[in-house]
């Protein structure tokens, strides 16, 4: 079974959708403008490309959110997005909101730290929303989305997604095909949060890899015992799935518990449930 093959996308066919669907839901909410975080990194880059294909350039803000210890190649990477797309852009330096916070604790982990300064970045980016009248854009893909591997109301947060079922592999197919710069979709994937850090070192393993199994898991609907016939190994399947379950949370809005006959969440969640 070549599942690589099978991840393969039909690069003009998905283009067309994402910008539509991008296009169609910034005007179901009344929006005609949009906002992102751009990191440099592959993910951000694809989006903000695309944004600016469904809206036009001069109606996207790109914030470059950096911190102290933020690789300069991330902020190189992201100028020459916003040279490529012609999008606007701001720069805000994260460093002196998020250092008060951290010193209380110098005993913090990486994992805290993270979380601080990808929360911090959301808030800057939902104010700036506001400031621009821009709907914010997510950049998580489908691989991150499933493993809980980003921070919720940090990275995880956005108004809409037009990145949420591409697995990785797919995000740089897409990113090559719209003219992401090379460098950008071949360096090491990371969140830039620390120092070294990447994405697959913090995971334990490739994308390449996670995402075979994840579309056996999720689009075929294998069983454990069928992806491991079909040749992954237990230990790697058992730690992929145990990820995807203790995350589901993250994937979902706030479980509410139900006391009427028609509570917000299982009963109320479509456009046709006001009447129209």
């Amino acid at each position: 079974m070549d599942i690589a093959a099978r991840l393969l996308l039909n690069t003009e066919v998905t283009r067309r959708v994402l910008v539509a669907f991008l296009r169609q839901e910034l005007e179901r909410f009344d929006f005609r403008k949009a906002v992102l975080n751009l990191s440099g990194g592959v993910d951000s880059s694809l989006a903000c490309f695309l944004t600016a294909e469904a809206i036009g350039p001069e109606n996207v803000l790109a914030l470059l959110l950096p911190y102290r210890t933020s690789t300069p190649d991330s902020t190189e990477h992201a100028h020459q997005v916003i040279t490529l797309t012609g999008v606007r852009s701001k720069t805000v330096d994260i460093t002196p909101m998020v250092d008060p916070y951290l010193e209380r604790d110098p005993e913090m982990s990486d994992i805290r730290r993270g979380n601080v300064m990808a929360r911090m970045r959301m808030i800057i980016l939902y104010d700036h929303s506001v400031v621009w009248n821009g709907l914010p854009i997510g950049t998580s893909n489908k691989t991150e989305l499933l493993l809980g591997y980003g921070t919720i109301f940090g990275d995880m947060a956005s108004a809409i997604n037009p990145l949420g079922d591409l697995y990785k592999t797919q995000v740089r197919q897409m990113a090559r095909a719209v003219g992401v710069p090379e460098a950008i979709i071949q360096k090491p994937p990371s969140a830039d949060l620390w120092v070294g850090q990447t994405d697959e070192g913090e995971l334990g393993f490739t994308y390449a890899e996670v995402d075979k199994l994840l579309y056996l898991l999720v689009d075929e609907r294998y069983t454990r015992e069928e992806v491991i016939a079909a040749g992954f190994d237990a230990r790697f399947v058992d730690t992929v799935m145990r990820k995807m379950r203790a995350s589901q949370f993250k994937r979902m809005p706030p479980v509410i518990a139900k006391v009427s006959r028609r509570d917000v969440g299982h009963d109320f969640l479509y456009p046709r449930d006001w009447g129209t």
